[in-house]
């Protein structure tokens, strides 16, 4: 594809020359690059957007998420606008819950693939996953996957072997957000760093899962915060599979959500601008209306799918906070004429063989 055009003007100059062309037919973007984007006329951004989002995917398709639970509350960490951090359940007064049973997790499975998800996403409250837990965690990925679905997992950080266990198990996608830009990160949280972060990252996409990486509008960052966390993405050897833009819910009890809820929240249209940079920068990757989406009018929503959002989640509730209601989203994709896109798991890397003379097990692993 030839470089971009900004059409503000009718004879604008390409944007990027064809040289920055990378192996993922990704144009490359400097940081410069991407303010500009951000800077362009709302309509402007929306329509170039849109463009390039048909060029990758199918018009008017959506992927649907289900997001559940797995473990809640009591987190370790301390991020700032989380509600599930140990350090504020004094303010925040989340009761937390242990680890759900596998098959109360399998019969949600079942329930949000019934009623139209085809990617199955589980959350548990934890700094890492410990050695106990994987067990449980890839049992979980193996059941949900035999039902047909997409699994995707945020659990933490994960250290190289965890991954491969995951990988091996046949985890579709791990999420793993950056929430801000390297500057402001420490104005979120203390208890990780950003490079932590970085290095989960690389795990999950050196053992073969697909990234889920995103962030958190809308915490007190400025826009040179959201350019840089753009920025940060097309620093990585391959951008996120699955990008999820979050607009902050703020959460009364948090340091973050205190702080939102007295001096008021980032515009939307600023968040369906971060969207819409998002996709032009990251045209192969989902883009994913997160949280936040609860509070959007039809007309709003409607604005961030044309802005390349391409998957949401379905449920009334994302972790711990309220999400749009099943009956409001199959209403708007009528209206809007939205169809959703069929589930399509990739096969586990290692699989048990029964050899049928002995009646002896072992396992095959799979070929990349």
């Amino acid at each position: 594809m030839a470089g971009l055009l900004i059409i503000s003007e009718p004879n604008a100059d390409s944007l990027i020359d064809d040289s920055l062309i990378n192996d993922s037919t990704s144009t490359i973007y400097s940081r410069d690059d991407i303010a500009q984007l951000f800077d362009l006329p709302l309509m402007d951004l929306l329509l170039q957007a849109q463009t390039i989002h048909r060029e990758h995917f199918k018009a008017n398709e959506v992927q649907i998420s289900t997001l559940l639970s797995i473990k809640t509350g009591n987190c370790p960490e301390d991020c700032g606008y989380c509600s599930q951090s140990g350090h504020h359940r004094d303010t925040t007064k989340l009761q937390a819950e242990k680890r759900i049973e596998v098959d109360k997790v399998i019969a949600a499975a079942k329930r949000a693939k019934a009623a139209g998800s085809s990617r199955f996403c589980m959350g548990a409250a934890w700094k890492h996953p410990s050695a106990k837990d994987m067990p449980y965690v890839v049992e979980l990925v193996k059941e949900v996957k035999a039902l047909g679905l997409e699994t995707c997992m945020t659990l933490g950080m994960l250290d190289t072997n965890q991954a491969t266990q995951l990988a091996d198990a046949g985890l579709d996608y791990y999420n793993h957000n950056l929430d801000t830009s390297r500057s402001y990160y420490e104005q979120v949280v203390s208890t990780r760093s950003y490079d932590e972060r970085l290095d989960t990252i690389e795990n999950v996409r050196n053992s073969g899962i697909n990234v889920c990486s995103g962030n958190i509008v809308g915490m007190g960052e400025s826009r040179d915060d959201r350019i840089d966390w753009v920025h940060e993405l097309l620093k990585m050897p391959k951008a996120p599979e699955s990008i999820p833009v979050n607009l902050l819910v703020p959460i009364a009890g948090t340091p973050i959500g205190d702080k939102v809820l007295a001096e008021g929240q980032l515009s939307v249209l600023e968040w369906i601008r971060t969207i819409a940079v998002a996709r032009i920068c990251c045209p192969t990757s989902y883009v994913r209306l997160s949280a936040g989406r609860e509070s959007l009018s039809d007309s709003e929503q409607a604005l961030a799918f044309m802005a390349g959002a391409n998957s949401f989640f379905y449920g009334d509730k994302l972790l711990t906070t309220g999400n749009a209601s099943q009956s409001g989203d199959d209403r708007l994709m009528r209206e809007l004429g939205l169809t959703k896109q069929f589930a399509a798991p990739r096969a586990p890397k290692v699989l048990p063989v029964m050899d049928a003379m002995n009646g002896h097990q072992t396992q095959v692993v799979l070929a990349e």
